[in-house]
C-alpha cells in the first residue's frame, strides 16, 4: 500500500468475521463497512453535497464513462478535477466504465486490444483500452480507481466467462504498467461469472496486485440472491485481509447485511436514489411505495427510527402527495431519506462488529424488515 493510502482493522466480529476499520486516503478518512452513494454523472440525484454530508457521507461514485462521454474527461481535468469539478472535498471512486460499455452501448466489439463502441448519446464511435481508461481515470482525479474489465453477462457458459475472465486479468497487468499517479489507489476486480473455479483462479491473480484494495466485480446482475451469497462464502478465505473489499453494485439493505457478515467493507449501488425517484422508501419495517393511497391522511413520518431531515419535517401524506403532482421535491426527499438509512444500516453494523453482536443484529433487523 502507498503512502498516501492505508487501512487499519479496529475490530473483527468473532462469530461472523465482519471487519471494522479505517481506510486512510488524501482526502480524508473512511469509516467502514461503508455505503457509498453514487453520483453518476458528477452528481447524486436530487441530493445536494451539503445534505449527503449531513447525511453520513463520506465517499461517493462517479462514472468513468458518463463523465469520458459528457462532459469529457478533458474538461474535468481542466476544471481542476473531479473533487472541484463537483464541489465534494471527501473521498472519491471511479469505476472503469467496463459495465456501462457492455451494458449501454449498442454495436460494441470486445477484442484483447479493448472494446469498441458506439455512444449511447450520439452514436459516435470510440475505442476504450486499458491504457486509455487509466488516462481517463487520472484525468478525473478520483481518489480510488477501477481497472477496466469485462463483466460478462449472467447466463455465459463456461468458456465465454472464462474468456472474460482471462481479458479482464491481461487488462488489469496493462492498467498497472499505465498508472502514473501515486495518489490514485487502483483495485483490481475480481470476475468469472457464477463459476466457483473462475471466481476462485480470478482471485488467484488479482490478489498479488491488490496492494490497496480489492473489489468484487460480476455479482448482483440477475442471478439470486442466495448464489451472490455462496460466491462471497467459496473467495472468502482467499481474500486479502490487510485491504478493503470492495463488492460492486450492492446496495439493498439485506444484501448489505450479508455482505458486512461475509466480510466486506465497500458497498455502492443506484437502488437507494433509483427506487426514490419511483416514490419508494427504505424503512425500519421495509420499503414503503409512497404514493399508495393508503398514505392519503396518514400524518406520520416515513420512519419514526430516522433523524433524517425529511422524517424530521415531512409526513407520509405529504409526500404522497408530491408525488401525485410530479413535484420534483419529493424525489429529493425520498433520496436524501433512503442514503441516510443506508448509512444509519452501516454505523449500526460498524457497532454491532465492536461489540461482536453482528449476528444478533441481523436477526433483530430482519424481525422488523419486511421485503
Amino acid at each position: 500500500m502507498s503512502k498516501n493510502f492505508s487501512f487499519e482493522i479496529q475490530h473483527t466480529d468473532k462469530y461472523t468475521g465482519a471487519r471494522a476499520g479505517i481506510f486512510h486516503t488524501p482526502h480524508g478518512d473512511v469509516l467502514t463497512p461503508v455505503y457509498m452513494p453514487v453520483g453518476t454523472q458528477a452528481t447524486v440525484k436530487g441530493v445536494y453535497p451539503r445534505d449527503l454530508k449531513e447525511a453520513g457521507s463520506s465517499i461517493i461514485l462517479s462514472n468513468t464513462y458518463h463523465l469520458y462521454i459528457r462532459p469529457g474527461d478533458e474538461l474535468v481535468k481542466k476544471a481542476g478535477g473531479l473533487h472541484k469539478f463537483m464541489n465534494w472535498d471527501g473521498p472519491i471512486l471511479t469505476d472503469s466504465g467496463g459495465f456501462q460499455v457492455f451494458s449501454l452501448t449498442k454495436l460494441n466489439k470486445i477484442k484483447d486490444e479493448g472494446v469498441y463502441f458506439n455512444s449511447h448519446v450520439d452514436g459516435s464511435r470510440h475505442l476504450f483500452t486499458p491504457e486509455k481508461v487509466m488516462s481517463i481515470e487520472e484525468n478525473l482525479g478520483a481518489d480510488i480507481i477501477m481497472q477496466f474489465d469485462e463483466c460478462s453477462e449472467y447466463g455465459y457458459t463456461h468458456a465465454q466467462s472464462q474468456t472474460a475472465m482471462e481479458r479482464t486479468d491481461a487488462w488489469l497487468k496493462r492498467c498497472l504498467d499505465a498508472k502514473t499517479r501515486d495518489d490514485q489507489a487502483l483495485f483490481p476486480i475480481v470476475q468469472g461469472n457464477m463459476y466457483d473455479d473462475l471466481r476462485l483462479e480470478s482471485l488467484r491473480r488479482a490478489k498479488p496486485h491488490a496492494t490497496e484494495g480489492i473489489a468484487i466485480g460480476g455479482l448482483s446482475v440477475g442471478e439470486p440472491k442466495q448464489r451472490m451469497y455462496e460466491i462471497l462464502d467459496i473467495m472468502r478465505p482467499h481474500l486479502p485481509e490487510a485491504v478493503p473489499r470492495y463488492l460492486m453494485g450492492v446496495g439493498s439493505p439485506d444484501c448489505l447485511i450479508e455482505g458486512v457478515k461475509r466480510g466486506v467493507d465497500m458497498f455502492d449501488c443506484v437502488l437507494a436514489t433509483r427506487v426514490a425517484r419511483n416514490g419508494t422508501a427504505f424503512t425500519s419495517k421495509g420499503k414503503i411505495v409512497a404514493r399508495n393511497g393508503i398514505y392519503r391522511e396518514d400524518f406520520s413520518a416515513l420512519d419514526e427510527n430516522c433523524n433524517c431531515y425529511c422524517c424530521k419535517n415531512y409526513t407520509k401524506a405529504y409526500i404522497r402527495h408530491l408525488i401525485n403532482v410530479n413535484e420534483m421535491l419529493s424525489s429529493m426527499l425520498l433520496s436524501l431519506h433512503n442514503i441516510t438509512f443506508l448509512h444509519k444500516l452501516m454505523s449500526d453494523m460498524r457497532e454491532a462488529i465492536f461489540a461482536d453482536s453482528l449476528n444478533d443484529f441481523a436477526k433483530g433487523f430482519y424481525s422488523n424488515y419486511e421485503n
